[in-house]
């Protein structure tokens, strides 16, 4: 994979350090300052720069305002263990910043859709509409499975897990494309230069590795459901044909219409994609969003 064949950005990106809630945050923005503000909130292992695609296919009305979560991509960590609602909270205080005064349009995929989820719920006043991109929350844990799941978090934590090293972007970027085959090579080298950086033996990823340490607190379904049934804002929930995230939660993404109780929701199902529908189907994904997020302007 030559160099000269890597994605060039149709937008320039604007990247700012924020202190939230004592941890150094970088937010990424695209689009003029006056435009209707947009956030997108990436997944597990992602940054919010590989937003970059749909980026450059979203129409200029929109200013898109993308974070790295704490420990991910360019934002430091500020503990030894990661908290699912510390998501929240760092949220909250970014639309504090960008939006104090109005409620926001909201963009999530995966683990993204699923902070934006329970935060929609529990602040539905701040949230004017959700985009909901394969966010279908974990399957229900066993409470069972508690003396279990305590232990694996304190002997798991004795020692840092690490990630694997790739000599090259170009060996990163094929393991990308791998996992979301729709995407184009030059698109792969993109995604990879922004997940990794140099070493001293190889590339590492941009990715605190405590992050692959077991949640000591076990996941409860019916928590994140009273929560989405609290949302008042309308949702759009996309899915990709080919995704297998749904499954593996027990719901039947190929219906097109997965069983979330969100209480005003449409779904739409994008078709030849999967999981990671911003890599493999960004154009539609675009439209997708401009389309619903436009009727609630």
């Amino acid at each position: 994979m030559a160099e000269s064949s890597i994605y060039l950005p149709q937008r320039r990106r604007r990247s700012t350090h924020l202190s939230i809630r004592g941890v150094d945050y970088v937010v990424h923005e695209w689009g003029e300052p006056g435009a209707a503000p947009l956030f997108y909130l990436h997944g597990w292992g992602d940054t919010g720069t590989t937003f970059q695609f749909v980026v450059d296919c979203l129409p200029d009305r929109w200013r898109v305002i993308a974070p790295d979560w704490r420990g991910f991509g360019g934002s430091s960590h500020a503990a030894s263990a990661y908290w699912f609602p510390d998501y929240l909270a760092d949220l909250d205080r970014l639309l504090d910043r960008y939006s104090p005064d109005a409620p926001v349009m909201l963009v999530g995929h995966s683990m993204g859709a699923n902070v934006a989820g329970l935060y929609a719920g529990s602040m539905p006043k701040r949230v004017r509409a959700f985009v909901n991109i394969e966010g279908f929350g974990l399957e229900d844990a066993d409470p069972a499975q508690a003396p279990l799941r305590y232990r694996q978090w304190i002997d798991r934590g004795r020692s840092l897990p690490s990630y694997g090293r790739y000599p090259d972007f170009e060996t990163l970027a094929a393991r990308v494309r791998r996992r979301s085959p729709g995407m184009s090579p030059a698109r792969a080298l993109f995604v990879a230069r922004e997940w990794a950086e140099q070493g001293d033996d190889g590339l590492v990823l941009k990715a605190d590795p405590r992050h692959k340490l077991p949640n000591a607190v076990l996941y409860r379904r019916a928590e994140a459901e009273a929560c989405w049934r609290a949302v008042t804002a309308p949702v759009l929930l996309v899915t990709g044909s080919l995704s297998e995230i749904g499954a593996a939660v027990g719901l039947e993404p190929k219906s097109g219409d997965p069983d979330l109780p969100f209480p005003n929701r449409q779904a739409l199902r994008i078709e030849d994609a999967g999981h990671m529908l911003h890599f493999e189907a960004p154009g539609r994904l675009a439209a997708a969003i401009d389309a619903f997020c436009g009727e609630c302007l």
